[in-house]
């Protein structure tokens, strides 16, 4: 899929052991490489160890990845045909290669994005409108 897919196979308190020393400026070491971890990268790692040490699986996809329907659907956990609609409504961006539809996988992760927001908005107006009828919340 142009992504790496990680199935946790590691004891959750080493994880969390090692997530725990990670900072900005720390050095990594692996024989006689090094690299010095920036904010940005160790906020990543610190984020990947995070959902390992909670025994989920992770996948890391390039922004620029294009997808196939199939790999985007499974990635936004939603059936082929569904995510298909979702592309002709114009709801994510496509392109075609042949007959082939292909979306970046940046388009994909800025709809669920806006998907999750519109999701908490909606709640949030549910809430309100409960509260205002006595209902309890």
């Amino acid at each position: 899929m142009g992504g790496l897919l990680f199935t946790p196979r590691l004891p959750a308190e080493a994880v969390r052991a090692f997530r725990e020393k990670l900072a900005p400026g720390k050095v990594l070491r692996l024989e006689e490489a090094s690299l010095t971890l920036t904010p940005e990268l160790a906020q990543l790692l610190q984020a990947l160890l995070e959902a390992l040490s909670r025994g989920e699986a992770v996948r890391i996809v390039p922004l620029e990845a294009e997808l196939t329907t199939g790999q985007a659907a499974e990635l936004l956990g939603v059936s082929r045909p569904y995510l298909v609609r979702l592309l002709e409504e114009g709801k994510i961006p496509y392109h075609k290669v042949g007959a082939h539809r292909r979306v970046r996988a940046k388009d994909l992760l800025a709809y669920l994005e806006a998907s999750r927001k519109r999701g908490r908005e909606l709640l949030d107006e549910l809430i309100g409108e409960a509260q205002e009828l006595g209902l309890g919340y």
